[in-house]
């Protein structure tokens, strides 16, 4: 049997561990490491800190926005 499982375009979720953000961190494009409450590691911009929640894109795994 085939089984089909359609997955949401966007989810959100908390940042667990990334290297703390400091203020001035505005440089355009520059991205961090981070791992999610999932376990997955995405990229995000120097902002984000621990305990931020994030919008995931699922098609691409990549960072939307804070949320």
């Amino acid at each position: 049997k085939v089984i089909a499982a359609d997955l949401p375009n966007h989810v959100d979720l908390e940042i667990v561990e990334t290297d703390p953000g400091f203020r001035g961190d505005t440089a355009t494009n520059v991205q961090k490491p981070a791992k999610l409450e999932t376990g997955a590691t995405v990229n995000v911009p120097l902002f984000i800190n621990p305990g931020d929640k994030v919008r995931i894109d699922t098609r691409d795994r990549k960072y939307v926005s804070r949320v």
